[in-house]
């Protein structure tokens, strides 16, 4: 994610910052590493709610609301992958779009 963020930048543009929000009532599922994870890295803005309102999954599996589009996996270390895996392709997207509007 350093690696796309600085390209993005250095370019004139800046790029919000990932929001990653986890919920107290999923930390049974030890999502909490996750949490602490993302907290120490200026990169991301986290934030902890006692509840996302996303009962079914949150009792289930692990998950964490990314950029308001929700990521769950049946692991920690599988969510973390698919947190990843989402932010790189989300901003893609984005780059792409970026690319379609320059060209009209």
């Amino acid at each position: 994610m350093q690696l796309l963020q600085q390209d993005v930048e250095s370019k004139g543009v800046a790029m919000l910052k990932p929001t990653i929000e986890f919920c107290t009532s999923n930390m049974h599922h030890g999502t909490e590493v996750l949490l602490d994870k993302y907290e120490l890295d200026d990169t991301y803005e986290t934030t902890e709610y006692g509840c996302l309102g996303n009962c079914g999954e949150c009792y289930l599996k692990p998950f964490a609301l990314v950029n308001g589009t929700i990521v769950a996996a049946d692991s920690v270390p599988e969510l973390d992958e698919k947190i990843q895996k989402f932010l790189v392709e989300e901003a893609e997207n984005q780059a792409a779009l970026d690319r379609l509007l320059d060209q009209l």
